[in-house]
């Protein structure tokens, strides 16, 4: 495409250089840059793009857009160095939005044809989604997904970097969903993702919002929960269905905003709405440890199984048929989808013959891990053995936390590594101990994983349930810079079958 037709629409200046010529690609990092290429300067957390111009233009670039408001170059520098390399600069009032809009101009403009259902929260989102996405595909609809876990794009499976891709990546992605005729798209939006703009541009036919918790509180994330906050109410900015849970803290707020803006549809347990669930009672179904619950409200009524264990995976369930809801998705679909639900990482069950319940989640805070041990001792018989560690250069007050809460919890806990990274796993594991020595909680060390986990079920006895939480879907470990495959999934079922039983495929 001509630049000139890329920026069009955009609010640009023009500091030099002829904008008619051919451009392909839009980047945000200088060592991508290339012929034909757009760099956009990006002032992120710790660099500001406009510190590599010169790379980008050794790199021949076609294009560089900076921002007006920047410490770094000034306009007659721009000047001098446009006539030294024949490159073309423009100037935007915002890059971030620039970079957005610039990479829907080179995508064709998918989400002018494509229906976008965005689900946003601090918890929920990754089985949220899931089940949104499995409701499309059920009912012969074939929906996209951009998440935590993976991407979809029809059946092709993606490898996820980030909750949220850059810009460039949402709209790449949201073209191939055009070309294989996929009108719809369900994805995850983080708060990163709405304050960076990298969904600037989005319509959102529907968009959900789930709860807040303080789990992104950092310099580097969100300053406050004020913060946090404003920036996941950006999702309704413009959205044609707001779908909010009524019993999430700040939901008087969430409704307020996003009733100026659209239609407002509410769910929840505790709190009256539109979708309701009540009389909730745990079930089995073989090998599935799930809830029964009944739905009750204006739109869809009946009595409902989700096929994951605890009270949070009702009100995911009930996010999920409300967006369905919302789609157009019948009440059959929604029921088949939630009675079979199986996501990555999220309560996943190893289905095994030696009589344990053994489950693989993601929870890596002590909230978290609080939530999936109390849920997981209401239904079940015998003791909950937890197998957990902490990942490496993070605050090391989730290790104290996490310690504590395993101690008080957990009828016996093995602590282990998890991702590393830079640090000395025994180095992490001590910060756990601190905690969980707070406590009169049974424990072990363990350092290698691998072992952990099969020194966790090994231990276990029938109408026990083995907990290995922290990585969930991740299926690496970090070491010093470099991932090695590590699946804790597929760890459980090689130590079951070391212990004499099977698992289910």
């Amino acid at each position: 495409m001509l630049l000139s037709n890329v920026i069009k629409e955009l609010d640009l200046r023009l500091i030099a250089g002829d904008p008619c010529l051919e451009v392909t690609s839009v980047e945000f990092d200088s060592r991508r840059a290339g012929p034909g290429s757009i760099f956009v300067c990006i002032k992120g957390f710790k660099t500001d793009g406009h510190r590599f111009i010169s790379s980008a233009v050794e790199n021949n670039a076609a294009c560089v857009i900076v921002e007006a408001e920047n410490e770094y170059v000034d306009e007659s520098a721009l000047k001098t160095l446009a006539s030294e390399s024949s490159i073309v600069i423009a100037e935007a009032k915002d890059t971030k939005k620039a970079l957005a809009l610039i990479a829907a101009a080179l995508a064709g403009h998918p989400e002018r044809d494509i229906d976008v259902y965005g689900i946003t929260g601090t918890k929920g989102k990754t089985t949220s989604t899931f089940m949104l996405r499995n409701m499309f595909e059920v009912s012969g609809k074939k929906a996209g997904l951009i998440g935590t876990v993976c991407n979809f794009i029809g059946d092709e499976k993606i490898e996820a970097v980030h909750t949220t891709p850059e810009s460039s990546r949402v709209f790449g992605m949201m073209r191939a969903l055009r070309e294989k005729n996929i009108s719809n798209l369900v994805m995850e939006v983080s708060s990163q993702g709405l304050k960076l703009d990298r969904v600037y541009g989005l319509r959102y036919r529907a968009a959900a919002f789930t709860n807040l918790y303080e789990d992104h509180i950092s310099p580097e994330e969100h300053p406050d929960m004020e913060d946090y906050l404003n920036c996941k109410l950006k999702i309704f900015d413009d959205c044609g269905n707001a779908v909010i849970n009524v019993d999430c803290d700040p939901a008087g707020r969430v409704i307020g905003y996003a009733s100026s803006r659209c239609k407002v549809l509410t769910y929840g347990i505790d709190g009256e709405a539109d979708f309701r669930a009540e009389n909730l009672r745990q079930e089995r179904k073989g090998h599935v440890t799930g809830t029964k619950f009944d739905l009750t409200g204006k739109y869809v009524t009946g009595e409902f199984f989700v096929a994951l264990p605890g009270k949070f995976n009702v009100y995911n369930a009930l996010c999920a048929i409300a967006m369905a809801y919302c789609a157009g998705i019948g009440k059959n679909v929604m029921e088949e989808v939630l009675a079979s639900i199986s996501v990555p990482g999220r309560m996943q069950p190893v289905e095994n013959t030696l009589g344990l319940n053994i489950l693989v989640d993601y929870a890596h805070n002590a909230e978290a891990l609080k939530s999936a041990v109390l849920t997981l001792k209401e239904y079940t018989e015998g003791r909950v053995i937890t197998v957990f560690g902490c990942g490496g250069d993070r605050p090391k007050i989730r290790r104290f936390e996490m310690g504590e809460v395993s101690g008080l919890l957990s009828d016996y806990t093995f602590i282990t590594s998890d991702n590393p990274r830079t640090e000395e796993p025994m180095a992490i594991i001590g910060d756990i101990l601190t905690g969980i020595n707070k406590t009169t909680g049974k424990y072990e060390v363990e350092a290698d994983r691998t072992a952990a986990i099969k020194l966790a079920i090994s231990a276990a006895k029938p109408g026990d349930t083995v907990l290995i939480a922290g990585k969930g879907h991740e299926d690496y470990q970090e070491i010093n810079g470099v991932k090695h495959h590590f699946d804790d999934a597929e760890k459980a079922a090689q130590a079951v079958r070391e212990l004499g039983g099977s698992v289910s495929e």
